[in-house]
């Protein structure tokens, strides 16, 4: 991958900025703190990065370091991943996202949580347990293929092994080890 200057940094600058108020307002219901007026403004955000991400999926493929630099890219990837609400365009993201690691212009990572992503809110189990869900008993894994074969798989794509991940997200999320009465949500986090 490259570090030189990307090709399209008014692309960067807009994704970045959006990724960054979306994960702004995932922090604050992820701690509710969010009225239900804030929340349906999370939401309309959430479709909105998605129409403009796709716009660029439209013209650009998939967004990669060359065209936006790895900062911004992570931020197409966070609204990728975020974009629960359109499961065929998650789908269709990770498919591209996909391309884009095997030219080298992408993380392999991304690829494996927004696989993930697009598998759970499919309804199908995840490959490599990168999603979590935060409720008030703790934190879980979604529902996962093969538990007994997830380190290798998650080794494959350069990810730590699952106890590692979810010490660290526990940790995260729950510093004292409780949920505190969190509400269930879908985490995008065992790195």
């Amino acid at each position: 991958m490259t570090t030189a200057e990307p090709q399209r940094p008014d692309l960067a600058r807009e994704l970045i900025a959006r990724a960054a108020e979306s994960a702004a307002y995932r922090a604050k219901r992820v701690r509710n703190q969010l009225d239900a007026v804030r929340l349906g403004q999370g939401r309309h955000a959430d479709h909105a990065n998605t129409k403009v991400l796709g716009r660029i999926l439209a013209e650009h493929d998939w967004p990669g370091h060359r065209l936006i630099g790895p900062d911004a890219a992570r931020a197409a990837w966070s609204i990728a991943l975020h974009s629960d609400h359109e499961p065929d365009f998650q789908r269709a993201a990770t498919t591209l996202l996909g391309r884009a690691v095997q030219g080298g212009d992408a993380l392999v990572q991304h690829w494996a949580h927004l696989h993930d992503r697009a598998l759970i809110t499919s309804r199908r189990d995840q490959e490599y347990g990168t999603q979590l869900l935060l409720c008030a008993d703790g934190i879980d894994l979604c529902p996962l293929r093969a538990p007994e074969s997830v380190d290798a798989r998650r080794a494959s794509v350069g990810l730590p092994p699952i106890a590692v991940a979810l010490k660290a997200v526990r940790h995260r999320y729950t510093p004292d080890g409780s949920a505190d009465e969190a509400p269930t949500v879908v985490l995008a986090g065992a790195a």
